[in-house]
């Protein structure tokens, strides 16, 4: 997962680029990036790998003068380590196009090859996300036009849906143009559109979440639809086209569970209510399967549970605490490179008040299990503060099939509940007793917030895909997300990086 914005002003926009990025920070906590474009055509750029904070000094600051431009935080979920994975990537021909996304192509390889063999263009890195720019750039290169319009650039985001495969949000920079983003043909990853009146023209902001608006200033216009683009020229002039013949809105499911913040609206859903509903879901299903419980506290594991857990609470009408003290400094667990660092890091990013816990039969609200590591460690630490039980609800449904779509997901056989029964896993994890969303319950709380939607791309609970897969592809990406094999690449990396 990742977070991209753009945005097209009438002065230097580097600086609210760069507060956009702190707002989507929680997309991605790898490697930060962002190109902007002055009038001139002169192009300013800075990447690197680390935090948004770490990443743009006053120093970089400076220099990031242009009044378009778009930025990009980086959670790997294809590719390598290092540097040149940061975002956003580069190509020179035609024109010199940037270009930041969000989500992950499941036929890379085969555009890959077809890339080098019909196009003779070598790519530097195994990132999807090279593999997306190359083909846009290669599509857009076809109209061989000195000064493209936006048909073209239309016409090019037609022929990319065409031949990529999976969930791409993209919002790219054509030098000296203007700036352009489009969304998959099925809308898996967000994407909206902002708009603010300037003293001249109306200036835009594109962003993977419309909870970075209001503090630039800028109020939500409307979702981008899936396989629409949007183009907005130097000059300010925004255009839009439905670039896809066949279209469906089919979201992500995994976005409001999770990933996304609670004061985001995503396809005109509210991540919050969607939350609150989850909440009120699990209630029912405790009181019809087990109505005699003997609950004393609802404690949630910050922060995206915290909204359910507190709904839970209400419905339950059971005493509703906050029993985790969380260290704000530390990355989310779940978005953590492999096992070794998930496991040191639960106890480094969260305190326990003992008073919450002790004597007591407690309830531990999770958004969801992966791998069982951080509820196994939370669990324990429970029961060392003096819990007498503690019961576990997680606001998803079993988790039991690897992500495909920019969600860099474990190997199915590292998920805990891939081979296990509800049972199997309440003992692994060491809850005395554990409670899963049901799949229609969770579909039923954010299909409310916008019944125009008729499916969510739920893959992670059912193994099944929306798009293409490309022959072998499933058992390949279960052999290189193994954590043995994404520890021995990190190793290798910080070997290279020494020698």
């Amino acid at each position: 997962m990742c977070g991209i914005v753009g945005i097209s002003g009438e002065t230097n926009v580097a600086n609210e680029i760069y507060d956009s990025l702190l707002m989507l920070q929680h997309r991605g906590q790898d490697a930060a990036g962002m190109v902007v474009c002055n009038e001139t055509g002169e192009l300013n750029s800075r990447k690197s790998m680390g935090y948004v904070r770490d990443v743009f000094q006053q120093s970089h600051m400076n220099k990031l003068n242009g009044n378009y431009g778009i930025g990009h935080v980086r959670y790997p979920t294809a590719g390598g380590a290092g540097k040149e994975f940061s975002q956003p990537m580069y190509v020179n021909s035609p024109y010199g196009i940037s270009l930041a996304h969000n989500g992950n192509l499941t036929n890379s390889r085969t555009l890959t090859k077809e890339l080098f063999h019909d196009e003779m263009r070598r790519l530097n890195t195994d990132s999807d996300s090279e593999v997306l720019l190359n083909i846009f750039a290669q599509e857009l290169g076809k109209h061989r036009e000195i000064n493209p319009t936006p048909e073209h650039v239309f016409e090019a985001v037609t022929e990319t849906h065409k031949r990529c495969d999976g969930a791409y949000a993209v919002i790219a920079l054509i030098t000296g143009f203007g700036i352009l983003a489009f969304r998959d043909t099925n809308g898996i990853r967000p994407l909206s559109l902002g708009i603010r009146k300037g003293k001249t023209r109306d200036e835009y902001m594109v962003a993977s979440e419309d909870a970075s608006f209001a503090p630039q200033g800028f109020t939500k216009d409307r979702d981008i639809a899936p396989g629409e683009a949007v183009f907005i020229n130097r000059d300010g002039t925004l255009f839009s086209k439905q670039c896809a013949k066949v279209f469906q809105r089919r979201p992500c499911i995994f976005e409001y569970v999770y990933f996304s913040r609670p004061d985001s609206t995503i396809d005109e859903i509210s991540v919050h209510k969607s939350r609150m509903r989850m909440g009120s879901k699990l209630a029912d299903n405790i009181n019809k399967s087990n109505p005699n419980h003997d609950i004393d506290v609802v404690i949630p594991i910050p922060d995206s549970s915290t909204t359910a857990a507190l709904q839970l609470a209400v419905d339950l009408e059971i005493p509703y605490r906050e029993g985790f003290v969380k260290n704000r400094y530390i990355g989310r667990t779940f978005i953590m490179p492999y096992q070794e660092e998930r496991k040191k890091s639960v106890r480094r990013k969260l305190n326990i008040l003992d008073l919450e816990f002790r004597g007591k039969n407690v309830l531990l609200v999770d958004d969801s299990i992966v791998r069982g590591t951080t509820s196994k460690k939370i669990i324990e630490m429970a029961k060392e503060a003096g819990a007498r039980k503690v019961y576990f609800a997680s606001a998803a449904p079993a988790i039991k099939y690897q992500n495909l779509y920019g969600i860099d997901m474990p190997a199915t056989s590292e998920l805990i509940a891939s081979n296990k029964t509800d049972g199997e896993v309440a003992e692994e994890i060491g809850a005395d007793w554990l409670i899963y969303q049901t799949l229609e319950d969770l579909i039923e709380t954010v299909h409310a917030g916008n019944p125009e939607i008729q499916e969510f791309e739920t893959s992670i609970f059912t193994g099944e895909y929306i798009t293409p897969l490309a022959e072998n592809y499933l058992e390949e990406l279960e052999a290189s997300r193994l954590d043995k094999v994404k520890h021995q690449r990190e190793k290798d990396f910080l070997q290279d990086g020494e020698d």
